[in-house]
């Protein structure tokens, strides 16, 4: 896995208030978890530059190397929270590791291959289970695990106990959990998908709705 190195500064900017300012002047605020030293130390990053660093990486639990005004601190990126309409970051956590110790995280499964059972027996795929939890040490932390699925057919099920993620990765997710599963044609609801689709679509505007609510009565509170 190619290095990312991503600046960072201490700040002392706290509040709703104080870190949408801190947004306006392009920077994004965060936290790192120290290990070493024990509680929590406030940052923000450029975000033009986190946002270059993350350029082609999925996933959200990535190993990065912070820039601490010189001082280079391996750390795990834990979470990301995005603005819900415009998609961009707007504040980042890490958690300070040590290169030598394990670390459990989640990495985001996806299915690769055609079945046989729906190539040639007319099933459905389905897939059960979009992630799995694993022990690993930080430099082998994975993005993603692609499942082949193309040995599966009708009315066979793929388990967690079944994936081949490697030497370098412990499974913690239990084995019996399903990952996939063909499905007869006859046991797939008619519509099942295009309800599921109308269902999402019926939904997202009361998302964009009610960010447009809160952010309005933040910038109300704001003023005031």
């Amino acid at each position: 896995m190619d290095q990312i190195k991503i600046k960072a500064e201490p700040r002392t900017e706290q509040g709703t208030g104080a870190v949408r300012r801190l947004r306006r002047t392009g920077m994004i605020p965060g936290s790192v978890m120290k290990m070493k030293k024990g509680g929590t130390e406030l940052i923000k990053l450029p975000a033009h530059d986190f946002m270059m660093a993350m350029r082609g990486h999925a996933s959200k639990q990535l190993l990065v190397t912070l820039d601490m005004n010189g001082t280079e601190v391996p750390a795990l990126m834990r979470e990301m929270q995005n603005d819900v309409l415009a998609g961009t970051p707007i504040h980042v956590d890490f958690s300070e590791v040590s290169l030598s110790e394990k670390v459990r995280v989640t990495v985001p499964l996806y299915l690769v291959g055609e079945a046989v059972g729906v190539k040639l027996g007319g099933g459905v795929l389905e897939q059960t289970l979009r992630s799995v939890d694993v022990e690993c040490l930080p430099a082998d932390i994975a993005e993603k695990f692609e499942v082949d699925v193309s040995k599966l057919n009708v009315d066979e099920t793929l388990f967690v106990r079944d994936l081949q993620l490697g030497d370098k990765q412990t499974l913690v997710t239990r084995g019996e959990v399903p990952v996939a599963v063909v499905k007869a044609p006859d046991d797939v609801p008619a519509g099942g998908a295009a309800a599921a689709a109308a269902t999402g679509e019926a939904a997202a505007p009361e998302v964009i709705k009610k960010g447009k609510e809160e952010d309005a009565a933040k910038d109300a509170k704001e003023a005031k």
